[in-house]
């Protein structure tokens, strides 16, 4: 007889464990499968399992984003004394380029001014090569609002005065500088205040991207806000003109504003040449060579990177992935757009309800300014306040990139911002006829984008395009710096203003009794 245990016994039973481990591995890993099978399964459909991975739902777009609590806010939060009675000089500026170009580099001669405890002459706004435009800041703003709303931090002046000396009157000749681009405020505090006091006025030019963006002291950049959102108010003529056509955009429901850049000036700068014909290349590469530095630009790169304005077609391609119809009513916001209605009549055949502001109001004011800085105006102010606005390139302080900071700020509105560099591989497969699942990966991409809620500022993202978190402030928020000032701050302020008229009419009354004995 074999005692248990035996050699073969041991072995057959060795054999058996192994193949029970063999099931169970087997087991094991068909359960893992089936559960990151399921994982999977519930990720890609959603938690509720009703909607699919890259759906959108238009309806919610039409509100404005999530704001998260957060609110506007860039009144002053800590001291902020108003400008002293004594001034170090006068600091004129010629700010350069488009409209939103000038936009923020007044905004900029605002704080350089402050920051210098300087008297800001009215800035000058250049009549550029391109807009061909001499309005100056009395054609497009409300001056008096502008100098009352900023009185808190700056003296501002429509003229250098002039001075009487030795019985002779004379005027104050600005001494001319060209500041460096995005200058830290230790170039103004230093250079640019010696040569001030040495010459009692400056005169900075070309002043755009001419003082650094990002700056360690939230109340300077709230100073920035408090300009380009309150202080720069449009003349009361282009402010009617704005609401009228919104009102009737809007007598017929929800609209959207497109800022449709497919433009000489703006193909030439990106060296987006290959898609139109001969002719028309050369005078893109003529416009460039002759306003733009000297670059090697490949379309092929250019386009895959990113770089190159969406064409019509392509707009109209993402709102219908998106899930808008044809019933969609769309306000373009657009100079003459280059290559004509070949380019043109694709997107009108998706989204045909098209207008402008010529098509929903004409006006001899409109007609005449088109092209010009009321136009553009007008446009501004028609995106800023239209349901969803959709920019096709936003570059640095071009109209879109100051318009999705404005809505921002005006309340968190929707924006529908693609990202052309995630959606150029799907626009090129579709061209080389891959077009399967091309609605789908549109969708994708979009999905991934910001539709204009409360998000952090990541470089190369303008201040001017995301002002979050130094302009805006929340009631019960947990950090300090986030709270949003007292109620009464305006009230502070114009207190704090009134003592130092009257320190200073105290000081003016006790020279002159002396004076007089």
């Amino acid at each position: 007889m074999r005692r248990p245990g035996h050699p073969s016994h041991r072995k057959q039973a060795g054999v058996a464990v192994k193949g029970t481990l063999a099931k169970l591995s087997i087991a094991v890993i068909v359960l893992l499968i089936c559960t990151l099978s399921l994982l999977f399964s519930v990720t890609s459909n959603g938690s509720s399992g009703s909607t699919g991975p890259s759906q959108i739902n238009v309806e919610e777009l039409w509100d404005s984003a999530d704001s998260g609590g957060w609110r506007p806010s860039s009144a002053p939060r800590s001291d902020w004394p108003p400008p002293p009675k004594e001034t170090n000089g006068y600091l004129r500026v010629r700010c350069n380029g488009g409209l939103n170009q000038q936009r923020s580099a007044i905004c900029n001669a605002v704080l350089a001014a402050r920051i210098m405890n300087a008297t800001l002459v009215l800035p000058e706004l250049d009549a550029n090569s391109f807009w061909h435009d001499d309005s100056g800041f009395h054609g497009i703003y409300d001056v008096e609002h502008f100098i009352q709303s900023l009185r808190y931090d700056v003296r501002i002046v429509e003229s250098i005065p002039e001075i009487r000396k030795n019985g002779k009157t004379k005027k104050i000749k600005a001494f001319q500088i060209r500041p460096p681009r995005d200058a830290p405020i230790s170039w103004y505090t230093n250079d640019a205040l010696e040569k001030m006091k040495q010459h009692g006025a400056i005169y900075l030019t070309p002043f755009s991207h001419r003082l650094a963006e990002e700056i360690d002291n939230p109340e300077y950049q709230r100073l920035r806000c408090r300009v380009n959102y309150h202080a720069l108010r449009f003349k009361p003529l282009i402010m009617k003109l704005s609401e009228s056509i919104v009102n009737k955009l809007r007598a017929q429901g929800h609209f959207m504003a497109i800022h449709l850049r497919f433009e000489m000036d703006m193909l030439s700068f990106a060296g987006c040449f290959d898609i139109f014909n001969p002719e028309e290349q050369k005078i893109l590469r003529d416009y460039r060579k002759k306003n733009f530095a000297e670059k090697k630009l490949i379309y092929n790169e250019r386009r895959a990177i990113g770089k190159c304005p969406l064409t019509p077609e392509e707009v109209g391609l993402i709102l219908r992935a998106m899930g808008f119809d044809n019933s969609t009513r769309i306000y373009l916001a657009a100079g003459e757009l280059f290559g004509g209605e070949r380019f043109m009549n694709p997107f009108r055949a998706l989204f045909p309800r098209l207008e402008n502001h010529s098509s929903v109001l004409y006006t001899e004011e409109l007609a005449t300014n088109t092209r010009g800085l009321m136009g553009s105006a007008v446009d501004y102010m028609v995106c800023l306040l239209a349901d969803i606005f959709m920019p096709t390139y936003d570059g640095p302080s071009n109209f879109a990139n100051n318009l999705l900071g404005h809505r921002l700020y005006y309340g968190f509105r929707t924006t529908v911002r693609p990202d052309r560099k995630a959606l150029a591989p799907v626009f090129i497969d579709r061209e080389k006829g891959r077009t399967a699942g091309f609605e789908e990966a549109i969708r994708r991409v979009m999905l991934t984008t910001n539709f204009g809620g409360p998000h952090k500022r990541v470089s190369p993202e303008s201040f001017y395009t995301n002002s979050w978190p130094e302009c805006f402030c929340k009631t019960d928020a947990t950090n300090p710096a986030d709270k949003c000032p007292p109620e009464n701050v305006m009230q502070i302020l114009n207190s704090q203003l009134e003592n130092e008229v009257a320190s200073d009419l105290e000081s003016f009354n006790q020279t002159s009794s002396t004076s007089e004995r």
